[in-house]
């Protein structure tokens, strides 16, 4: 009896792929902000608005300079992200007329 099947190591390596990207995505997970709410007066909801509003200029500043950042270690937690990326989405324009464009085609 003779069965064709393929050899073991054609299933091996395309699981060990996965494995190790999914490792390597890992390492890449956000962790918790240990200067959260710290200081005297942490960036809350409209100082993460204006950082995301001006975040591609910070972006190209922080190039050339070690003592800027896009952004506020210093915050008040989500309020800030939620206003961030706000800012950062009415920048780029939000995708808010995706769906004109689309019918005017």
């Amino acid at each position: 009896m003779s069965t064709d099947r393929p050899p073991r190591t054609n299933r091996v390596v395309p699981v060990l792929a996965v494995v190790v990207a999914v490792l390597a995505l890992s390492a890449c997970a956000a962790g918790p902000n240990p200067a959260l709410d710290t200081g005297p007066d942490p960036a809350g909801f409209w100082l993460g608005l204006w950082h995301g509003f001006i975040s591609p200029v910070t972006f190209i500043v922080s190039l050339f300079t070690d003592d800027v950042s896009i952004y506020e270690v210093q915050n008040s937690g989500n309020w800030y992200d939620f206003g961030f990326m706000i800012g950062v989405s009415a920048f780029f324009g939000g995708g808010g007329g995706g769906g004109a464009a689309a019918r005017r085609r």
